[in-house]
């Protein structure tokens, strides 16, 4: 088994199909996509492949070791909101197949008008063991 991080961006991909975004999707259209992640969710669960999955707001600080003391601390700068992380799912899964087949499922989430929003996803593998330095 392998671990593959499913990334969600706000809209740092290629713009989905039905690119309406998010704040504009009525209440309803809201539920059902959250309720279309669970699903999908409960069911990797059954299979033994559902590792974790969290949603982002888009807010953020930037904190960085700068000598002793207390850290410097800036609300900037920031990437533009359309590079900012959603949020993501992560799967254990037998093969890159299945992680890439598990994302096209999770693209087809409903959004507005309930319609799939074919969203572009980032999958990226897990490291199995610390990279190697070599001189």
């Amino acid at each position: 088994m392998a671990k593959y991080l499913l990334l969600k961006h706000y809209r740092g991909a290629p713009a989905p199909v039905n690119d309406v975004p998010m704040d504009q999707w009525a209440p309803e259209e809201i539920s059902a996509h959250v309720q279309y992640m669970r699903d999908f969710a409960a069911r990797l669960e059954s299979t033994g492949e559902f590792v974790d999955t969290q949603a982002l707001s888009p807010e953020g600080t930037f904190v960085r070791y700068d000598g002793e003391g207390r850290p410097p601390v800036t609300d900037g700068p920031f990437a533009e909101t359309k590079d900012l992380i959603a949020g993501w799912m992560v799967v254990d899964v037998e093969s890159y197949e299945r992680a890439i087949e598990l994302a096209g499922e999770l693209s087809a989430a409903p959004g507005a008008g309930g319609k799939p929003v074919h969203e572009w996803l980032e999958v990226r593998p897990f490291y199995t063991q610390p990279p190697t330095v070599t001189e």
